[in-house]
């Protein structure tokens, strides 16, 4: 393996031991227990999860492996809905708080079990009226407002496959997504709004459908009620007209467990976009059980994750795993620094936000602007906290753990992916945390650092992270394209790769450090972009970093690396020096950048992944590919 990965684990442990009282209280209270449990009978594990939920029809077997392809719960008949809200509906949660909105202006909305049960219903039977039917593509592309998540029930509702585009991609990646998925309706809304500013969507969307012929109408929630946008009647709809007059209660569709559930598309940053499939009876469990074991989950938690539900953490983790578990769910509408970088602790204490879960770019953000905004608020109802999108860096886990925490919350640092549907690897709360390491794999999931012929590497050798055993949510097509499908698991032997370098360390601990591609060839090593920009985000004036391979005749490649610094700091050669020893010290010699460029802004994908090949692109003055991606 070292001739492929020449990449090392510098063992310096540094494990955090949560408080007796979150082990005492966590759903999982013994990680040990519960992982070989589950490794003595991985179909009775996930059987056992399934009876946390209530099904139409129960399963005939659990799992059909057909490698690699999988079936669960085959035969069984559901729908996801009635999970999130009939079962609620039907006890003691009727009138709880389901959802609470905040707007970009601070506006506020509140919706019970009830309500939200209601709203779904009769949006389900508008877009029956439409003509909208079982397997038919609705496309969802909408700010984050309640009517985004309610749009989406009411697509499960009704047995609709919803693909959700985020609201900030732009006519031609939206008409790509449209063509793709072959959409009948599309829903949106005239604006959103961004750091008080209105964007429009309408005009983008009425753009897209041009070219897309598939689309027979539009939905438009009118969010501007002094200049509401004309609706041309022949191929417009409104959004709440299309409410008026239907009724309350709109039977569920009644689902095969692996009938398509949602298409979601990826980045598509190299080549088309890949539509996502995942199927509903094996979705359902997966975000059901990660939802209510990794955030170990209470009946009276108030629950913020910041993502948009344009994109999987949103699916899973905003809409669907909260509703199903009985949560009481914040969506915010707004940014992390609007109207100032208290915004985020603001709504933390007005709304006594129990369990936050945001990325590690917000994250670096906040410390970039310093300690005196989160210390204006009182953030002591905070319970848990929660990483996902890249790898948290040492740096940003401690400034979150100390600063937000107060030292007393365990961070779930997750790693997953669109395709995987669910949470793969943590640390679950009430076991020790160590910083750099997002955890182990979760019971339920056969999580590995291999070579490329699938055989795993020793502890502290660099590898390819794979999942070598299928799971309930995980993807079960490229829509259109099952080749790209069985790309993921005929890459290496007998495994899902998914496309990561890490490292484990003996306790079993990965530390995920960036793309399998991400890699830098510098006189024959292999250096990982993650751990150059670790190191160098490390130094007390950093706030973020970047590094690319730049081509040098002599040893293949050079580092340079782009640096943003924190506010007050100011670049120097002398900080240009200090970075390069700080690298050199961190990670040797071979790892030292030959270039520094101190920047005010790196381009990120709209999920806050930093773009590495726009920065290379940029440098070698060649066609950076597809940007609809790209952040403005």
């Amino acid at each position: 393996m070292e001739e492929d990965f020449d990449v090392r684990l510098v063992e310096e442990v540094k494990y955090y031991r949560p408080a007796p009282e979150y082990r005492k209280n966590a759903w999982t209270d013994d990680y040990e227990r519960a992982y070989a449990e589950f490794l003595a009978d991985p179909v009775g594990f996930w059987e056992r999860q399934a009876h946390h939920l209530e099904w139409f029809r129960p399963w005939d077997s659990v799992r059909e492996w057909d490698y690699p392809y999988a079936r669960w719960f085959v035969g069984a008949k559901l729908n996801i809905t009635h999970n999130c809200l009939d079962r609620h509906v039907a006890d003691h949660r009727r009138n709880k708080v389901a959802l609470i909105w905040r707007g970009d202006e601070g506006e506020e909305r509140i919706y019970t079990y009830y309500k939200l049960w209601r709203e779904v219903n009769r949006f389900a039977n508008g877009l029956r009226s439409l003509g909208v039917k079982k397997g038919d593509r609705v496309c969802i592309y909408m700010p984050v407002v309640p009517e985004q998540a309610i749009a989406m029930l009411a697509c499960a509702r009704i047995g609709a496959v919803h693909s959700v585009v985020f609201g900030g991609f732009g006519a031609q990646a939206l008409t790509t997504r449209l063509n793709d998925a072959e959409t009948k309706v599309v829903i949106t809304a005239d604006i959103g709004y961004r750091r008080g500013k209105r964007i429009p969507l309408i005009t983008i969307v009425e753009d897209a459908v041009i070219d897309a012929p598939s689309v027979e109408r539009i939905v438009i929630l009118r969010r501007q009620q002094e200049y509401p946008v004309d609706i041309h009647p022949e191929r417009e709809t409104d959004f709440y007209e299309l409410m008026e007059g239907q009724p309350f209660e709109c039977a569920p569709e009644v689902m095969d467990a692996e009938d398509p559930f949602f298409i979601l598309y990826t980045s598509g940053s190299t080549g088309k976009p890949k539509g996502i499939v995942h199927a509903c009876g094996g979705y359902m469990v997966g975000a059901h059980y990660t939802t209510r074991h990794v955030f170990d989950f209470k009946d009276n938690d108030v629950y913020w994750c910041t993502a948009d539900p344009g994109w999987i953490t949103g699916h899973t983790y905003v809409v669907y795993g909260p509703l199903m578990v009985g949560g009481t769910v914040v969506l915010v509408e707004g940014t992390p620094d609007y109207p100032d970088p208290g915004a985020f602790w603001k709504i933390i204490e007005d709304l006594g936000v129990t369990i936050f879960y945001t990325a590690p770019t917000a994250i670096r953000m906040f410390m970039k602007v310093g300690e005196q905004w989160p210390d204006k608020y009182d953030l002591r109802s905070l319970r848990v906290l929660g990483s996902v999108g890249e790898p948290l860096n040492p740096e940003a886990f401690e400034w979150y753990y100390r600063v937000i925490g107060k030292g007393r919350c365990p961070i779930v640092d997750t790693w997953w992916q669109t395709e995987t549907g669910m949470q793969m690897i943590t640390t679950m709360i009430g076991e020790p945390m160590r910083p750099g390491f997002a955890g182990r794999p979760i019971p339920g999931v056969v999580a590995d650092v291999v070579n490329k012929a699938g055989e795993s590497v020793p502890a502290g050798t660099g590898g390819l992270l794979v999942i070598r055993e299928p799971w309930p949510a995980m993807l079960r097509t490229v829509y259109g394209d099952d080749a790209r499908y069985r790309q993921y698991w005929e890459t290496v032997p007998g495994c899902y790769l998914a496309g990561d370098l890490a490292i484990k360390d003996k306790d079993g601990y990965i530390m995920v450090i960036g793309r399998a591609d991400d890699l830098i060839i510098v006189s024959g090593h292999n250096i990982g972009t993650a751990e150059v920009e670790s190191a160098l985000v490390s130094h007390h004036a950093v706030a973020e970093a970047a590094v690319i391979g730049k081509p040098d005749p002599l040893k293949g490649n050079q580092i340079k690396a782009f640096v943003i610094l924190k506010l007050g700091q100011a670049p120097s050669e002398r900080l240009k020096n200090d970075l390069v020893y700080q690298v050199r010290m961190m990670l040797g010699p071979f790892a030292v950048p030959s270039e520094i460029e101190f920047v005010d802004t790196l381009p990120k994908t709209r999920s806050g992944k930093i773009m590495r090949r726009v920065l290379k692109a940029r440098e070698l003055g060649v066609d950076p590919g597809d940007l609809s991606t790209l952040e403005e």
